[in-house]
């Protein structure tokens, strides 16, 4: 079914001279004269056969129907003002993405050129979990580590990954790491965040070291650099690593990993749901990581408290 609108221009007389309480005040806020007003109004009396107003004189009252009609006019050209502003400003203000270091560095810079609005992202990382609370951390979206439930903000989980060892080449041929029993004598790179050494070594059939070699980073970002820098053997996330490793900054150690589960999640506030960046860049995200046969299942995980 077709819609069928009044001209926009009468429309938006009516209105003006109904919020205004005169023809006169309209006239000054559209910039038009009195009289282009009037015969506005009139086209859109016409348009509607009924009369939106009683006139005595230079003075004009809403009728019962004027009034109901202007009530609703407002409401939409206000949401019409603010819809219109949304987009206008989403062109030009950044796009503030908060996440953890590995994520920004190993994933998500090497990407933003395909990305339509690439140039105006802002990124901030956390050396933890970064922060889901919108009324502080100045984020437009958060890569959200896992995918629990917060209060007031909408989670799509977005990325499962399972971890495997590994080192840099120089490392692995200095070592003799062949065979996940070498290992063992091996100086280890340990996650502060969420250590997996021993789910791996039981995964493989292999007794873990006595004494874990090795010192124990904040995030397992900083774990894989140390790996790349020769300092030890790291376990890294395979959707995350898979850029180093085909640029052989590191070589994957053996076939045995440890079990996939969600890593990375996309959160935003409940409001911003249909905000058409959100949408765009999470829709953006989501496609990218289905690509590369890394996404978890979309489905959304909203808390029902605020």
């Amino acid at each position: 079914m077709s819609r069928k609108y009044p001209p926009f221009a009468a429309v938006r007389a009516f209105e003006a001279t109904a919020r205004n309480g005169s023809v006169k005040g309209a006239a000054e806020e559209l910039f038009l004269t009195a009289s282009a007003v009037s015969h506005q109004i009139r086209a859109l009396e016409t348009n509607l056969d009924t009369d939106l107003f009683i006139r005595t004189g230079n003075s004009v009252e809403l009728t019962l129907t004027g009034r109901a009609y202007a009530r609703k006019m407002t409401a939409l050209l206000d949401l019409f003002d603010e819809t219109t502003r949304t987009v206008k400003e989403a062109g030009q203000k950044p796009f503030r993405v908060h996440c953890t270091p590995g994520f920004a560095a190993r994933w998500l810079v090497p990407r933003l050129n395909d990305l339509a609005f690439g140039d105006r992202v802002r990124i901030s990382v956390s050396n933890g979990a970064p922060s889901t609370d919108f009324s502080s951390n100045g984020a437009d979206v958060v890569i959200q580590w896992a995918d629990a439930h917060v209060p007031g903000v909408i989670t799509e989980p977005l990325m499962r990954s399972a971890r495997y060892p590994v080192a840099s080449p120089a490392l692995r041929e200095a070592q003799n790491l062949r065979k996940p029993e070498d290992l063992q004598r091996a100086t280890l790179m340990h996650d502060e965040t969420m250590d997996a050494w021993e789910e791996w070594f039981a995964a493989a059939g292999v007794a873990p070291p006595a004494f874990p070699r090795g010192p124990t980073f904040p995030n397992c970002e900083l774990a894989t650099t140390a790996a790349e820098k020769g300092q030890g053997v790291a376990l890294a996330y395979d959707a995350v690593v898979r850029g180093t490793l085909e640029d052989g900054a590191l070589v994957r150690l053996f076939d045995t990993v440890t079990m996939p589960f969600v890593i990375y999640s996309v959160a935003y506030k409940i409001a911003r749901k249909n905000d058409p960046m959100v949408r765009e860049f999470s829709d953006w995200l989501h496609a990218q990581v289905a690509a590369e046969g890394v996404a978890a299942e979309r489905g959304l995980a909203q808390s029902n408290a605020w």
